[in-house]
């Protein structure tokens, strides 16, 4: 029989208990095979597991459960709270949608402010343009920071840049006590877990009068925060942004030290275009996120040997 790894069991509300039956396995010479596996919920009737060359760390901070796994297919995956932020392999291309299209459509950004980005990969991001000179990184979580500066090696470097002010605060108190605007405010947070740290970053109060003047004169607030379309985007800014290809790529050209991986113009202009059936449903939907009537993500995660 296997040993279940007891690495995340967390639901909103504290820990649960998820139970795995082993399953054996043998090799073609008979002997006994052990995997590792971890299984995420992603809904009451939907899971997906990944295989694990091992578990790296895992631990609970003072906000959140953190592990750093070691997976077969797609290398070393950070999971806060059950759910897996992001992945060795492909974080990339979440990250580069985050960072890049906001610095390429503001004129000439001097300065970022980052809420959250505990794992250093929006500021590696973000040191690829030139015309930064200040990137305030705030993450509440100094055991997480620690933890993903040790362990996450590709961004090292952006640790170490003389242009990041690491600050560990909770980032709604931050801005509140800061006099300074920021040409671009980035949410790079994990989604809004029942009792976790994050979700008042989510809602309507928060950016209508915290963050919304903390921006500078054609400043840029760009978060994670699910589907989002072209159709509504005048209905949130105070002007329209670009999203010409033929621009953009001129614009990385001049802009970007280095070469992005997977952003070019045409890419960035076709993640706009939505199906039909995304397109209706932002079009009716009317719920608005405030701390009263908050929408939590729920979930769990398990790693465990067979």
């Amino acid at each position: 029989m296997g040993e279940l790894y007891q690495v995340l069991f967390h639901n909103g509300n504290g820990f649960s208990k998820v139970h795995c039956e082993p399953i054996n396995q043998k090799e073609s010479n008979g002997d006994q095979k052990e995997d590792s596996w971890f299984e995420e919920e992603l809904d009451a009737d939907l899971k997906w597991s990944f295989a694990l060359n091992r578990v790296l760390h895992r631990g609970t901070s003072e906000y959140q459960d953190i592990a750093l796994l070691d997976t077969k297919r797609f290398g070393k995956v950070l999971v806060i709270d059950g759910k897996m932020q992001s992945a060795e392999v492909d974080e990339f291309i979440y990250h580069e949608y985050l960072i890049h299209p906001a610095l390429l459509c503001h004129p000439n950004p001097k300065t970022m402010f980052i809420m959250g980005g505990g794992e250093g990969s929006a500021a590696r991001e973000a040191f690829k343009h030139k015309s930064l000179d200040k990137v305030v990184m705030c993450d509440i979580d100094q055991e997480v920071v620690d933890f993903c500066r040790k362990h996450l090696t590709a961004n090292h470097e952006a640790f170490r840049n003389i242009k990041l002010n690491l600050v560990i605060n909770d980032a709604k108190a931050e801005l509140e006590e800061r006099d300074e605007k920021f040409d671009i405010i980035v949410g790079d947070l994990a989604d809004p877990v029942e009792g976790g740290p994050c979700y008042k970053l989510y809602t309507k109060s928060f950016y209508e009068n915290i963050l919304k003047p903390k921006l500078s004169d054609n400043g840029i607030f760009v978060t994670q925060a699910g589907p989002a379309g072209v159709f509504t985007h005048k209905e949130a800014s105070d002007q329209p942004l670009c999203i010409e290809a033929a621009k953009l790529d001129k614009k990385i050209a001049e802009r970007i030290e280095g070469e992005l991986l997977y952003l070019n113009g045409a890419s960035f202009v076709s993640s706009t275009i939505l199906n039909k059936t995304v397109t209706k449903t932002l079009k009716n939907e009317t719920h608005v996120y405030t701390e009263d009537n908050a929408r939590f993500i729920h979930g769990q995660g398990v790693a465990y040997r067979i």
